[in-house]
């Protein structure tokens, strides 16, 4: 895999058998390519990884699901990648406070869960 592409879903197996380095850069390279300067790049490019990992882990995590459900409501799948990397980046947020949830596993599929296209639009696509 030589490219990256938040629209179209990479190869679950080919992006599993990059080491974490190597996807982060990819993540970083397609928002480089793309004109985006996010304040903290670095920081976006990780999470972009954290969520299509939990996708390509398929129905072990409620992550597919939620991007299917948020695609299906009008989001497409890049916009979908940062409703579900908001709402992990917000928790990972908390546990860095000191103030995360007892079963974060269960915080973050409650979370997804709540999660529209429509409340992600009125947010201006932060949370």
């Amino acid at each position: 895999m030589t490219r990256y592409d938040p629209l179209q879903a990479p190869d679950p197996d080919a992006w599993l058998a990059l080491s974490e380095d190597e996807r982060i850069e990819l993540a970083a390279d397609f928002h480089r390519r793309a004109g985006d300067r996010a304040p903290s790049a670095p920081a976006h490019a990780a999470i972009h990884c954290m969520v299509e990992n939990q996708i390509a882990l398929g129905e072990a995590t409620p992550v597919r699901a939620a991007m299917e459900r948020l695609m299906a409501e009008g989001l497409d799948r890049h916009e979908a990648i940062h409703a579900v990397g908001s709402v992990l980046a917000g928790l990972l947020a908390e546990m860095a406070r000191g103030e995360g949830p007892a079963d974060f596993n269960a915080a973050y599929g409650a979370a997804l869960a709540k999660v529209t296209a429509k409340g992600w639009r009125g947010s201006g696509g932060k949370g």
